[in-house]
């Protein structure tokens, strides 16, 4: 390969998944990452090679020449174009067996471990409408595929769908999706079609404009729907005719709320969410517990996942009703609560102020009296003089974010050296750097993949270790 050109590999064929889902090839014994989501291994494509590094090569599809015997049929229109459920086109069975082997490369290759068997990956049992949560945005600057872009300038530039990967600005337009049960879509339709009626703006991500932001639908297997608009203008005869449109229009809303936002980004979480009809939550199930969850709670997104992973969770513990655990990273306290009946005590420690304020609510909704939960920088907060004060654990649950664990955290875990470490991670890569660094007190004793997110390639995984 020439050095900082580009070029057309005419025909090769993809040879397998890597890290992140991407494809690869190999071309005069250089690897090659594709980008795109329509591709699977064994396709025979024309390349594009449109950035080369020192060690590797990056490309994308111009044509696919003799699609791979491995393909099924995409089950969404979207598919393709979509940022979403990239891996449609691969048979559920095969996405497993690539994400129980990116565990194992990640473990094997990143950390270097001395490993038992890793389990079977544990599989969803819905691949479709499995999560609890999804937003959708709104924009002028709609994305237009090759084809739509040909028809001339005619086409209505909103839509009200998924950003595109890569294109902060561009947005698809959603008619189905396949994540979340109804009625999601026909709640996003519904607002669509009264926003062009009405030729309320979409907004605009690149000027910060127009009056309509986002929208965020939860479901709950309790049967409570919660539905939060944001808006980017202060319109309230506006606002309120399309709370009142959705209120009127989907009775089965239980909790409806809006945000005025007219920052320079999404986020909402230091705005005030304001309750216009029905409860300011939703509540989730799981056992005999009740989780109360808040626009800015964070929950698992797939409900009946989670319980599995939980259950698995809570297994690896090992609790007697004797130990006193820390739930590291805890959230809402959703795990901190899950075990608490079976331990002595739990203290949980969460960075977000509010999601441990919904930790706090969940114990008292349940009569749970032996958790304590605490906000703060983890680094900062996981201390000797904390552990000092209340009590070395006998067991610590860490939940980290996909960056996983600060390495003072981690020695501080190594210098207190509970018994039991049950670590669950959303980033087997991350998970793998710091059980190196554990690994230095302990052993893994197990490890069991789970699939929380079909037809993608993120995949959970829980390691147990034991103090040696």
């Amino acid at each position: 390969m020439a050095k900082n050109k580009t070029f057309v590999i005419e025909n090769i064929e993809v040879e397998n998944f890597a890290a992140e889902g991407k494809c690869f090839a190999r071309h005069n014994g250089q690897i090659i990452f594709i980008e795109g989501s329509n591709v699977s291994p064994g396709d025979r494509v024309k390349l594009w090679v449109n950035n080369r590094k020192k060690n590797y090569a990056e490309a994308n599809v111009l044509e696919l020449l003799e699609p791979s015997p491995l393909r099924i049929e995409p089950f969404c229109q979207h598919f393709g174009v979509c940022g979403g459920c990239k891996w449609q086109h691969i048979p559920y069975e095969k996405q497993l067996d690539l994400k129980w082997q990116q565990v194992n490369d990640q473990l094997n290759r990143i950390g270097k471990l001395e490993l038992p068997l890793i389990n079977p990956i544990l599989g969803s049992e819905n691949v479709q409408f499995y999560r609890n949560k999804l937003e959708y945005t709104f924009s002028n600057s709609r994305w237009f595929t090759r084809e739509e872009a040909n028809k001339g300038d005619d086409l209505d530039k909103n839509a009200l769908g998924f950003h595109v990967p890569k294109r902060f600005e561009k947005v698809l337009p959603i008619e189905k999706c396949y994540l979340q049960k109804d009625p999601s879509n026909q709640i996003r339709l519904a607002l669509r079609d009264y926003a062009n009626k009405h030729q309320y703006s979409y907004y605009d991500h690149i000027a910060h404009q127009g009056f309509l932001r986002n929208i965020m639908i939860r479901t709950s297997s309790t049967g409570d729907l919660m539905v939060m608009i944001q808006f980017a203008q202060k319109n309230e005869e506006a606002i309120e005719g399309v709370l009142n449109h959705l209120q009127t229009s989907f009775p089965e809303i239980t909790s409806l709320n809006y945000v005025l936002n007219q920052k320079r980004n999404d986020t909402f979480y230091d705005l005030e969410v304001h309750t216009y009809h029905g409860k300011p939550f939703i509540e989730e199930r799981m056992e005999d517990l009740i989780f109360r969850i808040g626009a800015k709670s964070f929950y698992q997104t797939n409900s009946e996942q989670a319980y599995e992973l939980y259950k698995l969770t809570r297994t690896y513990a090992d609790l007697t009703g004797k130990e006193l655990v820390y739930d590291l990273y805890t959230g809402t306290g959703t795990i901190a609560n899950f075990v608490a009946r079976n331990a002595r005590k739990v203290i949980g420690i969460e960075y977000v102020e509010d999601a441990v304020a919904d930790a706090k609510i969940n114990s008292q909704v349940n009569g749970i009296t032996n958790t304590e939960f605490f906000a703060g920088d983890m680094r900062k907060f996981l201390t000797q003089d904390f552990i000092t004060s209340k009590g070395k654990p006998d067991v610590i649950i860490t939940d980290p974010p996909r960056a996983g664990m600060d390495e003072p955290v981690t020695q501080t875990i190594l210098e207190v050296a509970p018994k039991r470490i049950v670590y669950v991670s959303c980033n087997p890569a991350t998970q793998a750097r710091d059980l190196s660094l554990l690994s230095a007190k302990y052993n893994i004793v197990e490890v069991q993949p789970v699939d929380m997110f079909p037809h993608t390639h993120h995949v959970e995984n829980i390691a147990k270790l034991e103090l040696r």
